[in-house]
């Protein structure tokens, strides 16, 4: 009986990996329209979108925390015109780091004249929304300030499909999830880009996973680390 399902699952599988291996090619094809608009390598960047189209809910708004120039944000509207998508950023660049953040990171914060500081991730309002323009978006807004100030009373107006969170450091990723999860949907998407970059994002993660105590798992296609909201299963194989 085992050996009679072998090929039935390999079929499975294979499907699959074709499935996201067409996905990603097409968000490589997608890159070089929005490279000056991103920090994220290109097959990170194609790993993402491949994500976006494979596992995103079927109704909700899509939303970006920490947009930089709004590369990602607008690659995600491609793949997903038809979605609001709200793009929340300070647009003055990175607070800053602390103590739960980690050594690394109030040194890298205090090299200005390193090559990968980027004006401690400033960029101006105006390249997001030119980023947005040239996108498929139908719907976008840009929502000004620091997340504790945003944040505090905001409300969707429809509930989340898509959260990418691209936000460093441990205050502003726990300020992010605390506001923001409970109006993902159940089978949502939460991508946390620097889940592996930083210190204070992956502690920020696992104090609020050990806080409210969800059943989902923190998954990775590759290098992007993402939780499926409400579910623990994953989503497909990874992408090595």
């Amino acid at each position: 009986m085992q050996s009679d399902n072998l090929p039935r699952k390999l079929a499975g599988k294979v499907a699959t990996w074709s499935r996201i291996a067409v996905r990603i090619f097409r968000g490589l094809l997608l890159y070089p329209r929005y490279r000056d608009f991103t920090m994220v390598p290109p097959f990170t960047f194609a790993r993402n979108l491949a994500l976006c189209a494979i596992g995103a809910p079927t109704y909700g708004c899509i939303v970006e925390c920490g947009v930089w120039r709004g590369g990602m944000s607008a690659g995600m509207a491609d793949i997903l015109p038809g979605r609001l998508h709200l793009l929340f950023d300070s647009f003055e660049g990175l607070p800053p780091a602390t103590d739960a953040d980690g050594a690394y990171a109030i040194s890298w914060q205090k090299n200005t004249s390193a090559e990968n500081y980027y004006d401690n991730c400033r960029a101006e309002r105006g390249y997001a929304e030119r980023a947005m323009q040239m996108s498929a978006a139908k719907r976008f807004k840009l929502v000004q300030g620091w997340f504790r100030d945003t944040l505090a009373a905001f409300k969707p107006e429809e509930p989340i499909a898509i959260l990418r969170l691209d936000v460093d450091w441990y205050e502003s990723t726990m300020q992010c999830l605390t506001a923001l999860y409970p109006h993902v949907v159940p089978g949502g998407l939460i991508i946390i880009d620097d889940y592996y970059g930083w210190d204070g994002c992956a502690r920020a993660v696992h104090d609020f996973l050990s806080r409210t105590q969800p059943p989902e798992r923190i998954e990775t296609w590759g290098n992007v680390c993402f939780i499926i909201k409400g579910y623990p299963r994953t989503l497909g194989p990874p992408v090595a």
